[in-house]
């Protein structure tokens, strides 16, 4: 295969930086504090901005009802770290007409009602139709409850309506647990039971790979051999654009399609200087072989939970020893996973 055709993208949202407040177990892009803050250039964004507008798509429910998968987000890390950028991305997104913006944010900095209040105000003022806010045992370790209530109190009243918890079930389980401050992942384990997790959505990609890979059956690599990742690489909602410029599918941090400066360019992909790719939209089976015989990659003895698990590691492996690559962009997200 020499090119690689992605369709136009329909929903997306821009990393403004890999900075963040905390350092979850399940982040899929391995934001932390480490991260050099590096805030997305705002000329660049304005750039990538007018390049979206005109082929977003909005909510079923109106341009001003806001999806997880539709229209146009802002996120991190963590957005708010940078208020001012964040607050003037959003007045450029709305003066272009871009449908369905809302922000995603784990809320550690509603400290009070006035500062809540006021900083989403000034957001639904400049434009922005929602907000989502997460929710989850991994930010629970850094951000206390009542601040999550009171940011989804807050939020419910300014934004009427277009608020969406990701995820209400752990918002109503902490709720029924009374829990108000930070807690620890193994003490939430211990209140809720192991068999939470397994009722809600987690994606075990990136950092949870790792830091999570205990909670789960693992399986040879072989086991994922025959496995196409054509699929997340070519799907055209919930795209990422980081502040870097590199373009991402699938929630596959560390894997860019491309500069995202030109998005048409990235429309047919050419795959000739770009084997990691080649390999896995052709078969993860392909990379394995490709990293053994180039870069001496071996097997993890206890093996690998996912066929994300499997490429990732092969990925962090082959980063650790060149930058030739330019699929395996931001470098650091590779230093910032779980050893």
């Amino acid at each position: 295969m020499d090119e690689l055709f992605v369709p136009e993208l329909l929903s997306g949202g821009l990393i403004l930086s890999y900075t963040c407040n905390s350092r979850c177990k399940h982040c899929m892009y391995a934001c932390s504090p480490q991260w050099k803050a590096d805030w997305f250039p705002e000329p660049d964004a304005e750039r990538i901005l007018r390049q979206m507008a005109g082929k977003i798509q909005g909510s079923p429910q109106g341009p001003d009802r806001i999806g997880i998968n539709h229209g146009l987000h802002f996120t991190g890390g963590e957005p708010f770290l940078n208020f001012d950028l964040l607050l003037d991305l959003t007045q450029k997104a709305h003066d272009l007409h871009i449908p369905s913006t809302f922000v995603e944010s784990n809320c550690f900095w509603c400290i009070d009602d006035v500062t809540t209040r006021e900083k989403l105000t000034q957001l639904k003022n400049a434009g922005l139709h929602g907000i989502l806010i997460s929710v989850n045992p991994f930010i629970l370790e850094y951000v206390p409850f009542e601040r999550t209530e009171r940011a989804v109190r807050i939020s419910e009243a300014i934004f009427k309506g277009n608020v969406m918890l990701y995820q209400g079930f752990f918002y109503h389980q902490f709720q029924r647990l009374h829990i108000a401050d930070a807690l620890s992942f193994d003490t939430y384990l211990r209140m809720a039971g192991d068999h939470s997790l397994s009722r809600t959505e987690l994606l075990v990609r990136g950092r949870a790979c790792y830091d999570l890979g205990y909670l789960y059956a693992k399986h040879p690599a072989k086991r994922f051999f025959g496995s196409s990742c054509r699929a997340e690489l070519t799907r055209p909602w919930h795209i990422h654009i980081d502040n870097y410029g590199n373009y991402m599918s699938g929630y596959c941090g560390g894997l860019s399609l491309g500069d995202a400066e030109h998005l048409t360019s990235l429309r047919h992909i050419g795959l000739e200087d770009k084997p990691i790719l080649a390999a896995l939209v052709t078969d993860l089976k392909t990379l394995y072989e490709f990293a053994v015989k180039d870069f001496e990659y071996k097997d993890r003895v206890e093996g690998y939970v996912s066929k994300c698990h499997l490429c990732v590691d092969i990925r962090k492996h082959i980063s650790r020893q060149t930058a030739a690559f330019t699929e395996l962009r931001p470098r650091t997200f590779y230093q910032q996973l779980t050893s």
